[in-house]
C-alpha cells in the first residue's frame, strides 16, 4: 500500500512569518454586489461625496491612457474637442434642452438638472463653454415659490450660486402672489441675494398669480393695499439693483385683471424706470 504523503508546517521562531489564509467557497457571499440596508447612503450623503471630490481628481488623462492602450478601444471614443467651438455650443444646446422653463429651488432638480450638470466635470474647456451656455439660456426665479421648506428658505437660488455663475444669467423671473397674506421674511432685496452680480440680465418676467385687491379676497386680506405695496416696492428694488434690465414682460393668471390694483400699481412702478414693458408678447401702451 503506497505511503501517504503528508505536508507538515515547520514551526519557526521568525515572527515575520504569517501563513496565507484562503477562504472557503462557502465563506464567500453568493451575491457580492448586494449591500446591507444600513450601509446605503442617503441622497444628502451622496451629494456631499460628489462635492467633496477635488476638481483635479476628475481628470481623465491617466485613466484614458490606460483604456486607450487596450486593443480595439480607440473606436469607442469621439474626438469631441476637435470640433469647432460653434458646433460644440450647438451640441450643448441639445444636451440641456428640456431642462426646465424656469429654474427654482425644487426637489426634482436632482433628477432633471443635477445629473446633466455632470458634464461640467469632464475638463476645464467643457466647463467654461457649457457653464456659460447653461446659465445664459435659462430663466432663474428670484424668490422661491415651491411650498414647504423652500418657500421660506433664507437662501434663494440666486444666493446659492457663485458670482461667476450669476454673471452669466440673462433672464430673471419675479413671481408674485404666493404668501399674499404673509410674505416670507426672506423676500427682500439685499446684498446676500446677489443681484449686483447679475450684470448681463436683459429681461425680467413678472408673473402675477393672485391679485388680493379682488373682491374674492374680502375678509382675508391683512389690510387694503398691503400686498400691492409690498410687490411694487419689491419690483422697484429689483430694478434698481439690476440696472442692466432692458425689457419687462408681464404675465398673469386668467383671474388677474389688468385694471386691478395689483397690475396698475406694478405698471406705475415701472413707468419711471425707462424700461420697455410687454404683456403676453405685445408691447404695452
Amino acid at each position: 500500500m503506497p505511503r501517504r504523503h503528508e505536508t507538515k508546517v515547520a514551526h519557526t521562531t521568525d515572527h515575520s512569518y504569517s501563513p496565507i489564509l484562503i477562504p472557503l467557497a462557502s465563506a464567500v457571499p453568493r451575491n457580492p454586489t448586494s449591500l446591507p440596508t444600513n450601509s446605503l447612503k442617503s441622497d444628502r450623503d451622496i451629494e456631499e461625496d460628489e462635492t467633496a471630490i477635488a476638481f483635479d481628481a476628475l481628470g481623465l488623462e491617466e485613466s484614458l491612457s490606460n483604456i486607450l492602450s487596450q486593443p480595439g478601444a480607440k473606436g469607442m471614443f469621439f474626438p469631441f474637442l476637435e470640433l469647432s467651438s460653434e458646433l460644440r455650443i450647438e451640441i450643448y444646446r441639445y444636451y440641456f434642452a428640456g431642462t426646465s422653463r424656469v429654474l427654482d429651488l425644487d426637489p426634482e432638480n436632482r433628477i432633471r438638472i443635477h445629473k446633466k450638470l455632470g458634464i461640467l466635470r469632464v475638463c476645464r474647456t467643457i466647463y467654461r463653454e457649457a457653464t456659460h451656455l447653461f446659465y445664459s439660456t435659462q430663466c432663474f426665479r428670484i424668490f422661491p415659490t415651491y411650498p414647504r421648506g423652500f418657500f421660506r428658505t433664507k437662501r434663494p437660488l440666486l444666493a446659492r450660486l457663485n458670482p461667476q455663475q450669476r454673471a452669466c444669467i440673462t433672464s430673471l423671473e419675479l413671481r408674485l402672489g404666493p404668501g399674499w397674506g404673509k410674505p416670507p421674511r426672506s423676500w427682500v432685496v439685499n446684498p446676500a441675494l446677489g443681484l449686483a452680480d447679475c450684470v448681463n440680465v436683459k429681461t425680467l418676467t413678472v408673473f402675477v398669480e393672485y391679485d388680493p385687491s379682488d373682491d374674492v379676497f374680502n375678509g382675508f386680506r391683512k389690510f387694503d393695499g398691503f400686498y400691492e405695496k409690498f410687490c411694487c416696492d419689491l419690483l422697484v428694488n429689483v430694478l434698481v439693483e439690476t440696472p442692466s434690465i432692458e425689457c419687462i414682460y408681464f404675465d398673469a393668471n386668467s383671474s388677474v385683471k389688468k385694471s386691478g390694483d395689483m397690475m396698475r400699481g406694478l405698471l406705475e412702478a415701472t413707468s419711471n424706470q425707462a424700461k420697455k414693458t410687454y404683456w403676453l408678447g405685445e408691447e404695452m401702451d
